[in-house]
């Protein structure tokens, strides 16, 4: 049987064939080298009738000598395998038959002749045969496996990639040309030696593991540093074979190795460069970034995160310290993420202040994901932002949006004053004329006290009218913070229309209240959702003015499919060109000389304060309809 094809041992050892080799079996013309047939015939009857000379020559030897028929044919068998070497098998079958025949003729009865006497001498024949036909088959097999593995060798010494091959106490038993660039020692120095003590080899992940796992998967590859002859490291890409007997007992490893020094050193560089840009990016953004191992409770933070809440680097972060800078209005807001990450919870997303010892406040936007640590155990990875700044613009724009508000309700106002005026002045008029005649249902003897009475009742119902108009006048221009309450759309369109009704009467309008008797609350602040109708129902008042006719205006409450609250408002008015409708809630976009352009776009930030939206569109039959859609509350109130 021809020897398995494997890891070459000794000094010629070690991979699996990178190609086939591609042997002739020992035919001339692979010895020869020539295609010319004549040459190739004539070696071969040189070769046939020189070697059967040679046996002739030894079967008269021994014939001289005496000698019995073993001996000769253990002496020819010598000569057959010597002579086998220089050709294929044909030429070992022709000479053991010339053997056989020689010691037929000169060893076996009757001598010199063919005849065999008795049919037992014909075992010596036919065992010499056998024996010279597989003992010549075994030698050429042996060497073309030794020049198999030679040439294995000689493609392992061209390889750029360094080889060796140990044994299983790793001993090395092949080294390669390219090892012996690599590391310094030559093949003579490197063979014998164990690998860990020569290569002083450090492994980046405990030996036991990378045993167990080469000798599970029968492959192991990672990353080894070992020390060259003259005291230098190198890092070296490793890649590990391990090689069974027919057994399946461990007998050889290969290992290859590749030098990526350099490229790990680049690779060190690029990730100690892109770090430093991350500690700055997150230094200029204010973002740190953080760790979190629920099950132990250990926690990471980079050096912005340390920077946030200002304590010291040294100092190892814990959630009792992230406690200790909480403020105590939001440590409700961290206790419940707390809560939650210890459920079921996969991520975070919270807001939260941090108070100092010395009064300041920051403001914090804190989100996380979580994945899965070594162990199998839960960890989150987040970002931690210091939105301060953001925080404290947003207060002041939304001081200025208040103030703006404001001046634009006041501004509202002043066009409302004379109705205003009006609808004061009809109260008190009505309480003097109820005075003057209480004074003289009093002065009649006897007094008429049923008369003086109603006349009493006339007069506080008139003042009450005329305080609620006061006190609505006095909500609108009070420059107080949103207070976000149910609210009830259809009270708030009739105290609306209280306040509007005198600037109708004067522009000749006929109004239309078309409200649903059962609305659902909104909550909102009555104040804002005010001064959104009063300017809605001023800008339709406006432009119907430029219309001659009859002016019509119809509010009216409903809601959708959804659920929403709609406030609309239709004049009868020109209607809204195409060209300035995308435009119309921009700030300082106005179509009239006198406006600043800023009521419809203060309306529509309200709106979406309060969750909604505000939209304007033509009526089929001529004017404008804006709808104010708000999202209900969870109540509904009943209208009468």
């Amino acid at each position: 049987m021809s020897p398995r094809p494997g890891f070459l041992t000794g000094a010629g050892a070690g991979h699996e064939a990178a190609g086939q080799w591609h042997a002739t079996g020992g035919s001339v013309g692979g010895k020869l080298g020539s295609s010319d047939r004549s040459s190739q015939w004539r070696y071969l009857v040189r070769l046939w009738i020189g070697g059967s000379l040679i046996l002739c020559a030894v079967a008269w030897l021994c014939l001289s000598l005496d000698l019995r028929i073993a001996t000769t044919g253990f002496c020819m068998l010598i000569v057959i395998v010597l002579l086998s070497l220089l050709d294929s098998f044909i030429s070992s079958a022709i000479f053991s038959i010339v053997g056989g025949l020689l010691l037929n003729v000169y060893f076996t009865p009757p001598l010199y002749s063919f005849a065999i006497e008795k049919p037992l001498d014909i075992l010596p024949i036919a065992a010499f045969f056998i024996t010279s036909i597989a003992i010549t088959s075994l030698v050429r097999r042996i060497r073309t496996a030794e020049r198999f593995q030679r040439e294995q060798a000689r493609l392992l010494d061209q390889t750029h990639d360094t080889v060796f091959v140990r044994d299983p106490q790793d001993v090395i038993t092949y080294w390669n040309h390219a090892a012996e660039v690599l590391y310094g020692w030559s093949k003579d120095e490197a063979v014998g030696k164990v690998v860990d003590s020569l290569l002083k080899t450090v492994f980046l992940m405990p030996k036991e593991e990378v045993q167990r796992v080469l000798a599970r998967d029968g492959y192991w590859e990672g990353d080894l540093v070992h020390t060259k002859r003259d005291g230098s490291a190198v890092i070296v890409a490793s890649r590990w074979t391990l090689q069974r007997d027919s057994r399946g007992v461990p007998c050889a490893t290969l290992e290859t190795n590749n030098d990526i020094t350099q490229r790990r050193r680049a690779e060190e560089l690029i990730r100690k460069s892109q770090a430093q840009y991350l500690a700055e990016a997150q230094q200029l953004s204010r973002t740190g970034s953080f760790g979190w191992n629920v099950a132990t409770g250990e926690l990471f933070w980079s050096e912005e995160a340390f920077r946030i809440f200002e304590y010291d680097l040294t100092r190892a972060p814990t959630l009792e310290s992230v406690r200790e800078r909480l403020h105590p209005e939001d440590v409700h807001i961290f206790e419940r993420m707390l809560l939650q990450v210890s459920g079921t919870a996969d991520d975070f997303d919270i807001e939260h202040r941090l108070l100092f010892p010395d009064g300041r406040v920051k403001h914090l936007h804190v989100v996380a994901h979580a994945s899965e640590a070594t162990g199998g155990s839960r960890q989150f990875i987040g970002a931690v932002m210091d939105v301060t700044n953001a925080r404290e613009t947003e207060m002041q724009l939304w001081q200025t949006q208040s103030e703006l508000a404001r001046a634009s309700r006041i501004s509202a106002l002043g066009e409302l004053s004379a109705s205003i005026a009006h609808e004061v002045g009809q109260p008190l008029a009505a309480i003097i004329t109820s005075g003057e005649a209480c004074l003289r249902w009093l002065h009649r003897n006897p007094p008429n006290m049923e008369e003086i009475e109603g006349c009493v009742t006339e007069m506080t119902s008139e003042g009450t009218r005329a305080a609620g108009i006061v006190q609505r006048v006095r909500r609108l221009m009070k420059g107080a913070p949103p207070e976000h309450a149910p609210v009830e759309v259809n009270d708030l369109v009739d105290e609306v229309v209280a306040l509007t009704k005198g600037e109708m009467e004067s522009h000749a309008c006929c109004l239309t209240l078309q409200l649903a008797r059962e609305m659902p609350v909104v909550l909102g602040d009555r104040v804002q959702l005010q001064q959104v109708l009063i300017n809605i129902i001023i800008n339709g008042l406006q432009s119907m003015a430029a219309v001659p006719g009859k002016h019509r205006l119809t509010v009216s409450s409903s809601t959708d499919g959804d659920g929403n609250v709609i406030l609309a408002v239709r004049d009868s008015g020109p209607g809204i060109s195409t060209a300035n409708l995308p435009r119309l809630f921009d700030a300082f976009f106005t179509t009239r000389s006198t406006g600043m352009g800023m009521g419809l776009a203060i309306c529509n930030s309200i709106v979406e304060a309060h969750g909604g939206q505000i939209l304007a569109s033509n009526n089929t039959g001529g004017g404008a309809t804006f709808s104010v859609i708000l999202p209900a509350a969870h109540a509904s109130i009943a209208t009468a």
